[in-house]
């Protein structure tokens, strides 16, 4: 559980922005609605501050700073277009525009952070049998 009072009188040590994909605008909107009025209710006596004049906003879905970048990779309701045949999102096509929007951050980005509500190609760490190591391979490939 946080500590509410603690977030209440910190100071922010950037802007805060939210890059929700499409796979995940949904929540994105809704996370985007909560933290500004989470910001509006609980910072009234700090907004006169200088220290604060970038902290409360009224939208915050917008690429750059503090980026917390936010995919459904279970998100199949997504549709593209190859050579005329309708194709639905894969996991592994959501897994890659986020790959796509974390390089295309890198160096803009104080520090990058993923959402992921469900973990891409969730399997184990260790390989005891044949199974595949995709979750430790990706989650790897996004800390380097």
């Amino acid at each position: 559980m946080p500590n509410i009072k603690l977030m209440e009188s910190a100071l922010p040590v950037a802007p805060l922005k939210i890059a929700a994909l499409d796979s995940c605008i949904d929540l994105g909107k809704k996370v985007n609605d909560y933290i500004v009025t989470f910001r509006q209710d609980s910072l009234k006596k700090y907004l006169d501050s200088p220290l604060f004049s970038t902290y409360k906003q009224d939208n915050y879905l917008i690429d750059g700073k503090d980026l917390f970048v936010m995919v459904d990779v279970c998100n199949h309701s997504l549709t593209y277009t190859v050579n005329g045949h309708l194709n639905h999102m894969s996991p592994d096509d959501h897994y890659q525009d986020l790959k796509r929007v974390i390089s295309a951050a890198s160096g803009k980005a104080h520090r990058v952070n993923v959402i992921m509500p469900f973990l891409y190609e969730s399997r184990q760490h260790k390989r005891t049998k044949r199974e595949s190591l995709d979750c430790a391979f990706a989650l790897q490939e996004l800390v380097d």
